[in-house]
């Protein structure tokens, strides 16, 4: 009876993950099927019908790079006399006295650029955007976080969607600075990669919901005023505000030729605050649209490929009760044989972790060629996304039971290539105890491995290495980097 019920258990939590990657399957069938359906501006504005674009920066505790963000800004080929910058900042540091003496240096080379500090974080980096658009009568709005370094013709390319009255946002796919500086940020870029070709790709070119990014796009002033304008009762205000908004009938665009560099994560902390926050927002939208989402008279298609997008960090949840019955599992089924290998296991196997490799390689691809290279990094990458499933279902389990956090961002560094070092720089993430648990759960698949050695289940030893080695990397990390 008791082998019946962690069996069980087992398989099904092992399906319901295979039907998520089922979905992954099908967003890179989508991407192959919409790959030329490429968006073009219906038409092009003369230069004196050009729109005015506001253009917010906002920071929040960037010392070493909010300079490098507005002189990236200053260098765009928009005409001065149609743009207005607005730095954005709500720090507690000397980051206001850096961006104030670069806000008045490049306002004496000619520049509407203004400064606005708030005491008051209410509502935090949504807040700051929604209290600087109600100072500003531009058309169009472009947001860029303090590690982005966008390219100066970032306005130009995007602007011309704009003359389709019914396109509310144009989201540009990221690129990564200091890709190379680790093999670590050589992962997250290879992870970010994919979110935007094969998600945004498919997405879009296929006619469902995506989401803006919160940075590195461009939004009709229009439409985020026609969707109830920025809200702060989540941690993902931009997901949440591009529902709101596409259910009001604005278009969004994913436009992959146009590509505005940022600064991954150097450190593992980072990294983790990042993505706690990702996923804990992502649940918070989830309870607050999914339900208006499926009521609405959208098409299945996007009610479906909503409901996918919005549960989807529920499978950390998911992970985390695989990893407690491996080993359950390996002590009660005594009677595993090959048979029971090759029906049930190898292909639940596959469906989880085979749409996981096609759709990175498929990424990679994409934008580099060379698909071996990325054969290589996918079993790293499935380490860290295991290896992040303590951190990341935290953050569901506080999105599902409400737990108020502040809005946390990433610490950046300034670090743009090898020779940069961060150690000494003065931001950290806070602590806590989510490392200590990372370890023994690493402590925990040692065991599993030895018994599944003894036992000869030799064919899930590969599999379970990729748990150990992601809790391994991730726990000791998180602490290594601490000092």
């Amino acid at each position: 009876m008791l082998e019946n019920i962690f069996v069980g258990a087992y398989l099904g939590i092992l399906g319901l993950l295979a039907i998520y990657g089922f979905h992954r399957s099908m967003l890179t069938y989508l991407f192959f099927k919409t790959r030329n359906n490429r968006p073009r501006p219906q038409a092009h504005f003369r230069e004196e019908e050009l729109p005015t674009v506001l253009v917010q920066l906002p920071l929040f505790n960037e010392r070493y790079v909010c300079e490098r963000l507005i002189d990236a800004v200053t260098r765009f080929d928009y005409p001065r006399d149609k743009m207005t910058i607005q730095v954005l900042d709500d720090s507690t540091d000397d980051t206001t006295e850096i961006a104030q003496a670069k806000v008045a240096e490049v306002a004496a080379r000619g520049f509407n650029i203004v400064m606005i500090h708030r005491e008051d974080r209410t509502g935090f980096k949504a807040g700051a955007l929604e209290n600087g658009l109600a100072l500003s009568d531009s058309r169009l709005v472009a947001v860029f976080d303090a590690d982005f370094i966008p390219p100066a013709n970032i306005l130009r390319d995007t602007v011309d969607f704009f003359t389709d009255d019914k396109v509310g946002m144009v989201q540009a796919r990221w690129g990564h600075i200091n890709k190379g500086y680790s093999l670590f940020t050589n992962i997250q870029s290879l992870m970010l990669d994919g979110h935007f070709v094969i998600e945004h790709g498919a997405r879009h070119r296929s006619g469902r919901f995506f989401n803006f990014n919160g940075t590195a796009g461009i939004w009709r002033v229009a439409a985020i005023t026609d969707a109830g304008g920025w809200e702060h009762d989540t941690l993902t205000e931009d997901m949440d505000l591009s529902y709101r908004a596409q259910l009001r009938g604005w278009r969004f665009l994913y436009v992959d030729e146009i590509i505005a560099p940022a600064e991954i994560p150097v450190e593992m902390a980072s990294f983790k605050s990042q993505q706690h926050r990702w996923a804990k927002g992502s649940i918070q939208v989830c309870k607050k649209m999914l339900p208006t989402i499926l009521k609405s008279d959208e098409s299945f298609k996007v009610k479906l490929e909503a409901f996918f997008h919005l549960t989807a960090n529920f499978a950390y949840l998911l992970m985390i009760a695989l990893a407690l019955l491996l080993l359950p599992n390996l002590l009660l089924r005594t009677q595993h044989g090959w048979r029971e290998v090759l029906l049930i296991d190898i292909p639940l196997f596959f469906g989880t972790t085979g749409s996981i490799g096609m759709f990175y390689i498929t990424a990679h691809k994409e934008l580099y060629g060379k698909p071996l290279r990325a054969l290589a990094k996918v079993p790293l990458l499935m380490s860290l996304g295991i290896g992040l499933s303590i951190n990341n279902a935290k953050a569901v389990l506080e999105g599902i039971f409400g737990h108020d956090t502040p809005f946390v961002r990433t610490a950046k560094h300034g670090v743009d290539n090898k020779t940069d070092n961060w150690t000494r720089k003065k931001y950290r993430a806070a602590k806590g105890l989510v490392p200590a648990i990372e370890l023994l759960f690493a402590a925990y698949f040692m065991a599993t491995i030895f018994v599944a050695f003894k036992g000869g289940h030799f064919v899930s030893i590969p599999f379970l290495m990729l748990f150990l080695i992601g809790y391994l990397y991730v726990g000791v990390f998180s602490l290594y980097q601490r000092r």
